[in-house]
């Protein structure tokens, strides 16, 4: 394990090799083509010796404690610390990246933290952490390394979760969410076009992705979407958005409508108005979505969680604090038992909106 560390060229799965001589990543739907010393798009899957590597295995753009709510996941484990971390790289090009120091990082300018996954999650459970995730790059590019830290931390009693754009293809995808207990699918819009020109990506393998968790996983999940001022926030494509949910989903996944602010190669865009989000979710809920709420904004009521049985108050958040539970202990409501979709202990955590980096040098 040292060696291959200390080489940073992890053997990789899901390729094969081209009668051309070329070797063909299988990971994700962009099935990047390689010829010797090339990398993908992703810049962190690599051909080298004739075979694909992932060269950040072991390596960390760096490790924090954070709230769960802030994945975001509101029906998961609400209120508990999870150990965050992720590498560099991307297989999106989202013009509007949150996280474009890190997603468009070249591996060696941010990957300044190491550590295996037994050394992960050993300092998960010493934290007092409930779960270890998969955020700030899309874990789907280091699919070897999230797996076996998934294998550790589930012998330690930990629970994993992904924090995806859910760009993965199909072989890739079984294996990868067998090892994951979580998950937030970021679902950028509901266009093709949108995820054309300002992703370089197809809605339909995201739409993929997402019906696969639903039908063949049991994985909980909760999908957001990022409001972009004149780019994908038209009441017409959140009541599509919002239809196809319903349809296909269900009425108990939550959607999250978050704030966008001018980043990357967007910073043309104004940040997203509080009452777009509020309108987003106001359709979502007409449409039969029982959980939506609204984020990167400060809105107790459309951060909090309400009864779909009686309308009464269920979770109270203030960004990301609990400030009310009235959920009893069999995950239903106080007032009118209806149950309340997710996964829930007896009692909610209390880290709060703390935020803890953390150094695991190994």
């Amino acid at each position: 394990m040292e060696q291959e560390l200390a080489g940073s060229h992890f053997p990789a799965r899901y390729w094969h090799r081209l009668a051309d001589g070329r070797i063909q990543c299988d990971v994700c739907p962009r099935f990047c083509k390689l010829h010797e010393g090339q990398r993908g798009l992703c810049f962190v899957r690599a051909c080298t010796g004739d075979a694909m590597v992932l060269t950040t295995y072991g390596r960390s753009s760096g490790f924090c404690v954070d709230p769960i709510e802030k994945k975001p996941l509101n029906h998961f484990l609400p209120g508990t610390p999870v150990l965050s971390f992720g590498t560099a790289g991307c297989n999106l090009t989202c013009k509007f990246c949150q996280n474009w120091d890190i997603s468009k990082a070249r591996e060696i300018d941010r990957l300044n933290d190491r550590a295996d996954p037994t050394a992960i999650a050993a300092a998960a459970v010493q934290l007092g952490c409930r779960s270890v995730a998969f955020t700030y790059n899309d874990p789907v590019i280091f699919l070897e390394y999230a797996i076996d830290t998934a294998k550790a931390c589930r012998a330690a009693g930990l629970a994993t979760v992904a924090v995806t754009a859910g760009y993965i293809a199909p072989e890739a995808r079984r294996e990868f969410f067998a090892h994951i207990d979580a998950a937030n699918v970021d679902l950028k819009a509901f266009t093709e076009n949108f995820y054309r020109t300002v992703c370089g990506g197809r809605l339909g393998e995201v739409l993929d992705t997402l019906a696969y968790l639903k039908r063949d996983t049991s994985v909980w999940f909760e999908i957001t979407t990022l409001l972009i001022p004149g780019e994908n926030d038209s009441d017409g494509e959140i009541d599509a958005l919002s239809r196809w949910v319903i349809t296909n989903l269900g009425p108990d996944v939550p959607l999250h409508f978050t704030a966008f602010h001018p980043d990357w190669k967007m910073r043309d865009k104004p940040a997203t108005p509080v009452t777009t989000l509020s309108r987003a979710r106001d359709i979502a809920r007409a449409n039969g979505v029982r959980y939506v709420y609204t984020g990167n904004v400060h809105d107790q009521a459309g951060g909090s969680t309400w009864c779909h049985g009686c309308g009464a108050l269920l979770i109270g958040r203030d960004w990301f604090d609990l400030t009310q539970w009235h959920v009893l202990e069999n995950g239903t409501c106080r007032d009118c038992g209806t149950p309340l979709a997710g996964v829930f202990e007896p009692q909610p955590g209390t880290w709060g909106r703390r935020r803890q980096p953390v150094l695991l040098r190994h």
